[in-house]
């Protein structure tokens, strides 16, 4: 069945599909890890493909940038799709020394001050939690991997550019209790919670607040292989 954003068949989706925010990044990883891949959505360019990886099904679809947009690809793959897991592969700025550019983290929670899952549903509360078993997994599969992945504490933002009169980052990351932010976990965690579904967030450091350190926009798209390692390898083990 298509939807207003999505014009995949049903069926068309494996159970568990990678999140990236950047379409150009769903389609690098569909062209570079996986076999037999079918594109299976293209509505507004939030590319959506379905193929093998190691010869079992599995699917990567763009999120867009920030809540209301993932909001809207996660639900619909959660409700109307039959997906059973979401793992937001994403980068992230960093809070702290601890977290430095490249490195890859797994939120623990996402802490927002978003009013997005009051207005789905009337939940209030400001700290919301990825699946424990699907999180659990995925630190297995990067120790099987031999890929340090580090937990945070994630901000989950509505606000990429934030005034330094009104807060600063030292200021916001004492506030929220966090170590590194980006713009999408706190509404998928609230999807997956409302719908019975599994959802994680994977991340790769593009930047620190800290070191003034970046990486740049081309080579993110393709210098995050070990966190879509990963998640691949995740993603088959519930095939």
């Amino acid at each position: 069945m298509a939807t207003p954003h999505n014009r995949a068949e049903k069926g068309a989706f494996a159970k568990t599909v990678l999140m990236p925010g950047d379409p150009l990044r769903a389609k690098f990883i569909a062209d570079t890890f996986m076999e037999n891949v079918v594109l299976v959505n293209d509505v507004r360019n939030m590319l959506g493909f379905t193929g093998t990886y190691k010869g079992k099904k599995v699917s990567v679809m763009a999120s867009g940038m920030g809540m209301p947009s993932i909001g809207i690809y996660s639900y619909e793959l959660y409700k109307f799709y039959d997906v059973d897991n979401i793992i937001r592969i994403g980068s992230s700025g960093s809070y702290t020394k601890d977290l430095d550019v490249l490195d890859v983290c797994l939120a623990k929670y996402a802490y927002s001050d978003s009013t997005f899952a009051k207005m789905q549903s009337g939940e209030s509360a400001h700290t919301l939690y990825p699946s424990k078993e699907l999180n659990e997994r995925i630190l297995d599969k990067a120790k099987e991997l031999g890929i340090e992945c580090k937990e945070a504490a994630v901000h989950s933002a509505d606000v990429f550019y934030v005034e330094d009169s009104l807060e600063s980052f030292e200021e916001i990351r004492e506030r929220t209790k966090t170590d590194c932010v980006e713009m999408e976990s706190f509404a998928l965690f609230h999807n997956a919670n409302v719908l019975g579904k599994r959802a994680a967030c994977l991340l790769t450091i593009s930047d620190s607040f800290v070191t003034k350190t970046e990486i740049d926009a081309d080579k993110r798209q393709v210098a995050f292989k070990d966190m879509m390692k990963i998640a691949l390898e995740t993603a088959i083990s519930y095939e």
